[in-house]
């Protein structure tokens, strides 16, 4: 049974343990509410650890959908030039769901 593992999704790496819970970018393939990781670039388990190059072979991370949908603060760009009235302001709010880790298989 591994320990931790360390996967990949949305171009940010994650450190997993069983039962925790992360905010990723909103992926596109949830079936029933549940979603495999693929991506999995390290298995730590209690005698050995995996390293891919650059993902493990056959491993996996299943996790349950607990939101499908949230969304982050919203973050300003805010662009200014001096002495040429010329400003610029843009909010972006990014999409975020949140999964429970159930297992790590590899």
């Amino acid at each position: 049974m591994p320990t931790f593992a360390v996967v990949e999704t949305g171009n940010k790496q994650f450190l997993v343990k069983q039962d925790d819970v992360i905010l990723v970018q909103k992926p596109e393939s949830i079936k029933d509410g549940e979603i495999s990781l693929e991506h999995v670039l390290m298995i730590k388990s209690n005698e050995k650890a995996s390293f891919g190059t650059p993902y493990v072979s056959g491993a996996k991370v299943l996790c349950q959908v607990l939101a499908e949908e949230e969304r982050q603060p919203k973050t300003i760009s805010f662009k200014y030039r001096r002495r040429k009235n010329s400003r610029r302001k843009k909010g972006h709010r990014q999409t975020l769901t949140r999964l429970k880790i159930k297992s790590i298989q590899g």
